[in-house]
């Protein structure tokens, strides 16, 4: 029994009954890829169920704003996805007629979608012949023929991109993609399988071999970056408070946060009341301050660590043109900031 059969086969008997798995609406399935990115499916499925009722065309997608469409992504992070959905979602409906574009290489044209997202499309809605390449096919075939060229590499990217090529099948590329990345993530997992009972335990070379553990190959990351984040959160006389919405390129692009201070290291009460005489809302107003973590959170990104304070700011004086604190709950934002208002009890 060959590669592609048995791993057909595996599927058919194993495959999780998720929703985008029951349609072929490019729609559904661009919307479940570009979701799935960078999250688990575990975390991502009550996002495809909001976006799929709330947005349940890509007409619907493209006629919301971005505020409503970021307040819907929250949570999920990157969120250059929900930004990049949404403009592919208009360039749809405003150039294409709102027909989804059919094929591989008219679909890679869209704002955020690569040659994964894509072929995924392409081959589950089109039936074209063009395989998928994400983590779980990596680590599959890395460890099913021993491969450790590096796979965040571009001379990776074309072996794996090749061997999947060769592996697909041709008559129900659909289903293989599908297997394929099913199998990486349920049975070829990243920490210690249960290689006892896969398939191809008589033929996966990393097995024979004692390589589970060192499969597939990554070049180190660079060094991740330590920022300190002090944020002021200003409680007005009214029950009223201030948000600024992050501009320019860089994380939480479009995302509302409390005014912050950002310094080279963690600073004291005195610090921070030095900083603050700079805030034109404040100067020549009446107000106390006071820390509300003693221990800086720590906001984990990929390349970055924010070590994160918030600082209470009572001020005595109504603030007329703040937000009212009620309302704070309607904002898109991070998070970070969001579990800090939950906790906070606006």
């Amino acid at each position: 029994m060959n590669f592609t059969k048995k791993l057909i086969d595996w599927y058919l008997v194993s495959k999780r009954d998720l929703p985008w798995r029951n349609t072929t609406n490019p729609y559904y399935i661009w919307l479940s890829e570009i979701i799935l990115q960078q999250t688990q499916v575990t975390q991502g499925l009550p996002y495809y169920n909001a976006f799929t009722s709330t947005f349940p065309t890509v007409f619907d997608l493209a006629n919301a704003n971005e505020t409503q469409v970021l307040k819907l992504w929250q949570g999920l992070g990157y969120y250059s996805r929900a930004r990049n959905l949404h403009a592919s979602a208009k360039h749809i409906v405003n150039e294409l007629n709102g027909e989804f574009p059919n094929t591989f290489s008219e679909i890679i044209k869209l704002k955020g979608v690569g040659d994964y997202t894509a072929s995924a499309i392409a081959s589950i809605c089109f039936n074209e012949v063009t395989a998928v390449v994400d983590g779980n096919v990596y680590r599959t075939l890395a460890r099913l023929y021993d491969i450790d060229t590096p796979i965040n590499t571009g001379k990776g990217f074309k072996v794996f991109k090749a061997l999947a090529q060769e592996l697909i099948d041709k008559k129900n590329p659909a289903t293989f993609n599908q297997a394929i990345m099913e199998f990486g993530a349920r049975q070829c997992k990243p920490k210690s399988p249960d290689c006892t009972v896969c398939p191809f335990n008589n033929s996966c070379l990393a097995l024979k071999k004692n390589k589970i553990e060192q499969l597939p190959v990554k070049v180190k990351a660079a060094k991740v970056k330590k920022k300190h984040f002090n944020f002021v959160v200003i409680i007005s006389k009214d029950n009223r408070t201030l948000l600024e919405q992050r501009k320019g390129k860089g994380i939480w692009q479009n995302l509302y946060q409390f005014p912050l201070i950002e310094t080279p290291k963690e600073i004291n009460t005195e610090s921070i009341e030095i900083e603050l005489q700079s805030f034109t809302k404040l100067k020549e107003k009446v107000y106390n301050v006071s820390l509300y973590n003693e221990t800086p959170i720590v906001h984990k990104l990929s390349h970055q660590h924010l070590f994160t304070k918030f600082w209470i700011v009572t001020l005595n004086e109504n603030l007329p043109k703040g937000i009212a604190t009620k309302e704070i709950h309607d904002f898109p934002v991070p998070i970070l900031i969001e579990n800090f208002i939950e906790s906070f009890n606006f």
